[in-house]
């Protein structure tokens, strides 16, 4: 039944007991008994129909024992009674459908944002076209207040793009030539032109909104229970009212007691909070996979980062380059040359160098073989390059004098990565390559360790000095650094045997074997990649550590909410079925009361939908705002 068909019944069985009341008033009772059925009749068949549809799939439903105890009135003549329960349980399932839309709020605001049409060039003409028949390869032209119908790249123009229905950011983003631009986002000023890449169902935005569908639908451990709870407490119930009858023989009291005993509002206790929890998630660029993601990022006592692309920017520099015996322009050439092979970020960034600097020959090396969390070899020119870190230089025999060596450390403890580069067997020189922590990092931290988090750890393939220094200016727990993929693996799979519950942070890419190992993996989105959205339990669109920290207060928020409801339903039909037993509560007075705690466990969980965590942080006692110094490096 829809929810226009709930309001319509709801209206004429409200009218007709309005008319029922009147006819009693003039004193015309048998007209006012004809109109008690006619409304019981007309709000008790959907609600029948509904209970027989639950028999069908051998579920016993709350709605049949709101049958059972109407049929049970109509059959001794309590008609006010039968169109009383009724009518407010067919009020309440329609107000409760109304405040439920609102924690699905987030999710229809993003469908409504989705793109509808789309302006393509095609023969050399403007087409206006449905933006799902937008092909890859096409150009799109999007206008100022037009909103971003593809995934793609920018190939002409330059714009101001709101990306919040992909990021949560509400502070527009500047695009030019080759920048990113994703669908559902809006050009608050200026034009581009796109070359579409991703269309359709395979957008970002479709697949958030997909998502985020998916998530709400999902369940929760908890839920599960309550669901298998509920079909044998319901059963048990009707058991329970027969015992009562038998020893009290008052049928009415059997019938109240069999209404007020409805878990009405213990059933939805837990999904109406996850579903309001998701929602604002999503509204704030914070994508969770499911209930059970909510659940397990509350419960983490253990937060394991990554550092580079997650406490630090991603977005490296060459700060200096060392050459020993060598022009420091040639060195930088030939090491860029051979690091056009390698998708590692420092090997990008050491390319970008030789790019900015306007090095010319960077040609595709020969023989590349990449040695995976310690750099690279290649031939180039003729010449048998090698660049990476230490362990590397030592596994192919390679010297480091002394002086380079001194030179490596005062690099790297001023927070530096250092290269170290060989030609020929011979070392020729250093690369210096430094990040930036992230600006919001620090409070990113404080804001988990006032969470509850008790120990932040940083793994790191990076050298022990630059480590170091970050953990230093983070106040972690922990450094752990030198580390290859799976030793990030191994570290995470003890912190668990351990007893830890860990969430492990990662870019999504490098670390997704740790980021699924972990008990949840967080992906630094970065707008969403393929390989965060499969791999990490909770992606964070807007690539910001902030976004973490809220996703963890609102995941404690959303499991502190669901356990208020709970405990308040439960509470509730204690307290009924006692006044029930004790006299003190009818049949509907007991169903007014029995739909106002259905009501409130929804008002209840649509707090979280303008739940912010930022307001709701202390700092700990005990703790110094971020934390300890780092107890070990490694």
């Amino acid at each position: 039944m829809t929810g226009k068909q709930k309001a319509w019944i709801t209206a004429v069985t409200g009218g007709l007991l309005a008319l029922a009341i009147l006819f009693h008033l003039i004193g015309f009772q048998e007209w006012r008994s004809y109109t008690l059925i006619v409304s019981t009749v007309i709000a008790g068949v959907p609600i029948a129909l509904k209970a027989l549809q639950a028999l069908r799939m051998k579920t016993f439903s709350i709605e049949l024992l709101v049958t059972i105890a109407v049929v049970g009135a109509l059959f001794i003549g309590e008609y006010v009674e039968s169109a009383a329960v009724t009518f407010l349980f067919l009020f309440g399932a329609y107000l409760e459908a109304r405040t439920l839309e609102k924690t699905r709020k987030s999710l229809k605001d993003l469908i409504d944002m989705a793109p509808q049409e789309a302006t393509v060039v095609r023969d050399g003409l403007e087409r206006i076209i449905p933006a799902d028949e937008v092909e890859a390869g096409d150009r799109v032209l999007i206008r100022t207040g037009g909103k971003v119908p593809v995934d793609g790249r920018v190939a002409g123009g330059r714009a101001h793009l709101n990306e919040a229905a992909i990021t949560g950011e509400s502070v527009p983003a500047a695009k030019a030539d080759g920048d990113t631009v994703f669908s559902g986002t809006i050009v608050e000023s200026g034009f581009l032109e796109v070359i579409a890449e991703k269309t359709g169902d395979d957008t970002t935005f479709a697949r958030i909104i997909e998502l985020v569908e998916e998530a709400q639908d999902s369940k929760t451990k908890t839920q599960q229970f309550l669901e298998k709870f509920a079909n044998i407490y319901t059963p048990g119930i009707v058991i329970l009212s027969i015992i009562v009858y038998l020893f009290t023989r008052n049928i009415e009291l059997t019938l109240t007691f069999l209404v007020i005993a409805c878990p009405g509002a213990l059933v939805i206790s837990a999904p109406v909070s996850i579903v309001a929890g998701i929602g604002n998630g999503a509204k704030n660029g914070v994508l969770f996979k499911g209930g059970e993601s909510v659940e397990a990022l509350a419960k983490v006592d253990t937060v394991v980062f990554d550092k580079t692309g997650t406490l630090t920017k991603g977005r490296p520099e060459v700060t200096s380059i060392d050459a020993f015996g060598e022009d420091a322009g040639e060195l930088l050439r030939i090491v860029a040359t051979a690091e056009t092979a390698s998708e590692h970020h420092l090997g990008r960034t050491i390319v970008e160098e030789a790019e900015r600097r306007r090095i010319n020959g960077l040609e595709r090396p020969d023989e590349v073989e990449i040695i995976k969390g310690h750099g690279l070899a290649a031939t180039v020119g003729g010449k048998r390059v090698i660049a990476g870190t230490r362990k590397l230089m030592a596994e192919n025999g390679i010297m480091i004098p002394p002086e380079a060596d001194a030179s490596a450390i005062s690099r790297e403890k001023a927070g530096n990565t250092a290269i170290f580069a060989a030609v020929d067997g011979q070392l020729r020189g250093l690369i210096s390559i430094a990040d930036q922590i992230r600006p919001e990092a620090k409070d990113a931290i404080r804001r988990l360790r006032a969470s509850g988090v008790k120990q932040i750890i940083m793994l790191t393939g990076d050298n022990r000095h630059a480590a170091a220094l970050v953990g230093k200016q983070l106040g972690l727990d922990e450094v752990h650094a030198e580390l290859l993929p799976e030793d990030k693996v191994a570290f995470v799979k003890k912190l668990k045997d351990d007893g830890r519950r860990v969430a492990m942070a990662g870019d999504g890419v490098n670390d997704a074997p740790a980021i699924a190992t972990a008990d949840i993996g967080i992906a630094m989105g970065a707008g969403g990649t393929d390989i965060s959205m499969e791999t990490a339990d909770v992606v964070l669109m807007a690539d910001r550590l902030d976004q973490f920290a809220h996703a963890r207060s609102l995941a404690k928020a959303t499991v502190r909410n669901m356990k208020q409801n709970t405990w308040f339903a439960v509470g509730t039909v204690f307290l009924l079925l006692a006044g029930v037993l004790l006299g003190k509560i009818f049949l509907a007075s007991g169903m007014l009361i029995h739909e106002l705690s259905v009501l409130i466990v929804i008002l209840n969980a649509i707090r979280l939908v303008r739940y912010n965590g930022s307001k709701r942080t202390r700092k700990p006692k005990g703790v110094e705002p971020f934390g300890p110094q780092p107890a070990m490096v490694k």
